[in-house]
């Protein structure tokens, strides 16, 4: 008998923290955004810190940078690039971050590869696979809303 109420309380234990499905689920945008059934995919999280180029050349490091936020741009505007910004200083070297929307590491690779500042080794990056919201690239529309300065 006592194994029989051990077992009861377990199951109704489970079935209490089952889970539920979500009545505000949405398919359609759920598959445009590439959601799995958590509404979170698989992005690569990017650590942007200083390179190994250490050139004084204001001129060139102004150059590279303003390529830099171009690029930043561009992958924003092809859907690659879902979160940009830099850090406060710190002793490690961290710069800023991106959270590209990239399948794979190499493919974060191919994407950080047309950055200047990191072909020209001003920046190196550290990358991650992160698990994130699917809805993370929807809010971009309304970044461009929200600053009153453009790069």
């Amino acid at each position: 008998m006592r194994k029989l109420f051990t077992l009861l309380l377990l199951l109704g234990c489970a079935c209490a923290h089952a889970q539920k499905d979500n009545p505000q689920y949405n398919k359609a945008l759920a598959d445009s955004l590439g959601a799995d059934d958590y509404g979170m995919k698989m992005y690569v999280l990017v650590m942007l810190k200083t390179g190994a180029n250490t050139t004084a050349d204001k001129k060139a490091i102004d150059s590279l940078f303003r390529g830099h936020m171009a690029n930043i741009n561009r992958l924003v505007k092809n859907g690659k690039l879902v979160v940009a910004g830099p850090l406060g200083k710190n002793d490690k070297t961290y710069r800023g971050i991106f959270i590209l929307n990239a399948a794979t590491l190499n493919e974060a690779q191919a994407l950080l590869q047309t950055d200047p500042a990191v072909q020209s080794g001003l920046l190196d990056a550290e990358m991650y696979e992160w698990y994130g919201s699917a809805a993370l690239p929807v809010y971009l529309p309304y970044a461009e809303k929200v600053g009153k300065k453009v790069f």
